[in-house]
């Protein structure tokens, strides 16, 4: 099927026209196990049961309507259905806090808002009085229970039969037939490391522009099984989402993020967006199990991938041939040793993997092209429609850049070495604050990115956030996510804050595994009662301080983590420490341990 970039309002229904009783929707019912599925006919129609639905509750054309939940297909029926009455979605993470729902909702004046499972709903119902404008909340898991004498809430079943037998299909047709690329689609709050909220505005046009750029170089086709994993908030997921719509791809839509592997065993997927923090956890689950194999599989696995990152890399990636032996030890070891990798992952029909969102470790991305996985890095925002730039599978590629630019982009390096962007798909501004939107342009049109980077033969190589570069008090600039993807390979640790700024070294918080690093004690013979005491002690602190030097090795002298503290507790949303996107808020970890901080530059 060739690609069906229509207007968003109808794009679903035109699909279904060319696929009809063809397989669309993978999912399970919210706390099923069993995998049920929709067709494209009846995709459209559920969409259509909304859009009437809608009409019927009083939304106007380009009225704001708010939806937090998981993933789920009552998400993507309600989204669509929206857009078939010109109605705009608000999207919010399914782990938003109260204090971010009440602002987004009165920020964006919300009527009416859907929400997923019980946690969602609660979250709702206790913001609801503080709300101006908020009139009822719709519930998509039908095990969700009401609070007694909750007059404003009612269930997405009772809400479709609003829609029953379509009648203001007539009016909904003449809606979407009066739709326009500069209709705003989505308005997607960021959830932002400093400050508050902000709501990017993405129009049906950067959509259609950004369906048609990422179409020429992403090769998803009506033979993929797409499995939905990241939050279809996240602005990657929802344009990858809709891109593979438009090629008639299946969807599999992965509710409980925790999951996911256990899906990806039961469902098979071809491709998946993600995020480095995944292929992060395979290699170190892989890593693992090979650890604790006997001696010769150590040696024969290690070689295997010593194969395939010739193969895979030193020769395809660079767009060489490879010599006719090395090709034919690596087609003996992909039968053998790589099929098991990825037959273990559910991965056994793998295309390709786009990866974005966070750096991409050279150590992970190597590993995962090593064992036959076709990772896709790329680099976006949510003020770009997501992709800028990504490896394209039919042009060299090199480990460590994050792409060459979509069509349609123009990048351009400021003399301060931030990425600025012009293009069809670039946002128009913020939400209610002009005064950012004025901000955040030159004097030219170009956004600005807020990352530094530079471009070495087409492709782009990224830096760090510019506000995130760190100068220590002996004047050298550190980028501290290039440091931090470099450490967070080590299977002992499992999130890493790296601190600079203004001090006389780099040093680390580092959130361990605390489940290997238990099972690394009682090995040991070191006794602990508590996670404090795991995390103060000096053999395992030895060890760790081992790891990680042999880890940052390449590193300049003064890039190098000098000292380190582990924490007993997680970073967390709770305490604000995290994004809904689970980057680390520097500004909050300052001061939440600054003590401990404090104690790393004591003389």
């Amino acid at each position: 099927m060739k690609q069906v970039n229509t207007h968003l309002s109808r794009l679903v229904h035109d699909v279904a026209a060319q696929l009809g009783q063809r397989e669309a929707l993978i999912y399970k019912e919210f706390g099923s196990r069993q995998w049920k599925s929709y067709s494209w006919n009846e995709f459209s129609r559920q969409v259509k049961l909304v859009s009437n639905a809608l009409l019927n509750m009083g939304v106007q054309v380009q009225e704001n309507v708010g939806v937090f939940s998981q993933n789920s297909v009552q998400y993507l029926f309600t989204d669509f259905g929206a857009w078939g009455i010109r109605a705009v979605t608000i999207p919010f993470y399914a782990t938003s806090s109260e204090q971010q729902i009440q602002f987004i909702i009165n920020d964006a004046q919300i009527r009416f808002i859907f929400v997923g499972e019980q946690a969602q709903y609660d979250k709702a119902r206790r913001v609801f009085a503080t709300c101006r404008t908020l009139e009822r909340i719709i519930v998509f898991d039908p095990a969700v229970s009401i609070a007694e004498g909750d007059t404003t809430t009612m269930r997405f079943s009772d809400f479709l039969r609003l829609g029953e037998g379509l009648p203001r299909q007539s009016e909904v047709d003449s809606l979407t037939s009066q739709a326009t690329m500069d209709d705003i689609a989505n308005i997607l709050y960021t959830s932002g490391t400093t400050g508050d909220s902000k709501g990017v505005i993405l129009t049906a046009g950067q959509y259609h522009a950004a369906m048609e750029a990422n179409a020429k170089c992403v090769p998803v086709g009506e033979n993929d099984r797409v499995l939905n994993f990241l939050p279809f908030t996240h602005i990657f997921e929802k344009g990858w989402k809709i891109l593979c719509i438009t090629t008639g791809a299946r969807l599999i839509v992965n509710t409980n993020p925790l999951e996911v592997q256990q899906t990806m065993r039961e469902t098979h997927p071809t491709c998946m967006s993600a995020v480095p923090r995944f292929w992060e956890k395979v290699y170190m689950g892989v890593q693992e199990k090979i650890e604790a194999s006997s001696a010769m599989k150590r040696r024969l696995f290690k070689h295997a991938l010593d194969v395939g990152r010739r193969h895979n890399i030193e020769y395809l990636a660079r767009g060489k041939r490879p010599p006719v032996a090395l090709h034919l030890e690596y087609e003996m070891l992909n039968k053998t040793v790589f099929s098991l990798v990825r037959r273990e992952l559910g991965l056994e029909n793998a295309h390709f993997f786009p990866t974005a969102g966070a750096t991409v470790s050279p150590h992970v991305e190597e590993f995962v092209h090593a064992v036959g996985i076709n990772m896709m890095v790329g680099y976006g925002l949510t003020e770009s429609l997501a992709t800028v730039s990504c490896d394209h599978l039919d042009k060299p590629y090199t480990v460590g850049s994050v792409g060459r630019p979509i069509s349609g982009i123009s990048i351009r390096i400021s003399d301060e070495g931030e990425v600025l962007l012009k293009g069809p798909t670039i946002t128009r501004g913020y939400y209610n604050r002009d005064d950012l939107t004025r901000q955040s342009f030159t004097a030219d049109g170009y956004f600005r990115t807020g990352d530094s980077g530079y471009m070495n033969n087409g492709e782009l190589f990224l830096m760090d956030r510019i506000k995130d570069l760190f100068k220590t008090s002996n004047g050298k600039y550190i980028a501290p996510q290039m440091i931090e993807s470099k450490l967070l390979v080590d299977k002992y640790i499992d999130q890493i804050a790296i601190i600079a700024d203004q001090r006389k070294f780099v040093s680390a918080l580092i959130i361990p595994e605390y489940r290997l690093l238990e099972e690394y004690a009682r090995e040991q013979g070191i006794a602990f009662n508590s996670r404090q005491d795991l995390c103060q002690n000096a053999q395992v602190c030895r060890m760790l301080q081992e790891r990680i030097d042999t880890l940052q090795q390449q590193l300049a002298q003064y890039e190098q983590v000098k000292r380190f503290t582990l924490l007993p507790k997680p970073f967390s949303l709770e305490r604000g420490e995290l994004t809904n996107t689970l980057k680390i808020k520097r500004r909050v970890l300052n001061e939440n341990y600054r003590k401990e901080i404090d104690r790393m530059y004591e003389e």
